[in-house]
């Protein structure tokens, strides 16, 4: 384990691999990989919940649904873990606004952000082959990452769905609106020198960078090529 306490966010546009980073980071440095949308499903909702909707995705998969004021269901993570955690984001991204970003400074102060840029035609590719597990939010895709069966979960065997938002008609208008939420936060968290952004087209050639810049910070307890 890690000796040294970490607290970083992944983030990056709807299909940009901020899972698969999170759980090599987890893997790699001894953190805790502490899924916000998972915490939700989890602490908040009870399983069913009351929170909106939108665009057809199930209630819990997009913390970014979290009133800004609501952000401190998420500072029982920062008190009960002395060990190194990570916090990731959940699509669009958390924090998804800058109202969401600064009430999160009241709950701890985070050691680095990692922005994760992909063009726009790879994500297109990308959420139209996703499919979801909606009870537990686990993601497959049929190109890179398909379930061992198809069209069922590999844990329960229940059925996988294409949420609405992944077909091929409407990611343009998600990846606009995560650009337009997200650019603020982006924003404030360079001005704060704690943003490291890194650009490309598959999450096997970013990550050999965010494991140096990880490097840098915390010995790892496993080396890269493990990946």
């Amino acid at each position: 384990m890690a000796s040294k306490l970490l607290r970083a966010v992944v983030l990056g546009p709807p299909g940009s691999g901020k899972g698969t980073v999170c759980d090599r980071i987890a893997r790699s440095f001894g953190l805790q990989h502490l899924s916000s949308g998972q915490f939700l499903r989890e602490n908040i909702g009870g399983g069913g919940g009351d929170w909106p909707s939108q665009g057809g995705q199930d209630h819990f998969t997009a913390v970014s649904l979290m009133p800004s004021t609501q952000t401190s269901a998420l500072s029982p993570l920062c008190a009960q873990h002395s060990i190194p955690f990570m916090f990731s984001s959940i699509s669009p991204c958390f924090p998804r606004t800058l109202g969401q970003a600064k009430a999160l400074d009241g709950i701890c102060e985070l050691d680095l952000v990692i922005s994760l840029n992909i063009p726009f035609e790879t994500l297109k590719d990308r959420l139209s082959a996703r499919w979801v597990h909606p009870a537990s939010g686990r993601v497959y895709n049929m190109d890179f990452n398909p379930p061992h069966v198809q069209g069922v979960d590999d844990l329960t065997g229940e059925p996988l769905v294409q949420r609405q938002e992944d077909r091929p008609e409407a990611v343009a208008a998600r990846l606009r609106k995560y650009k337009d939420a997200a650019k603020p936060v982006i924003e404030l968290y360079k001005s704060r020198g704690i943003l490291y952004s890194f650009s490309g087209t598959e999450t096997n050639k970013i990550w050999p960078y965010v494991y140096t810049l990880l490097s840098s910070r915390i010995p790892p307890i496993h080396p890269e090529e493990e990946h």
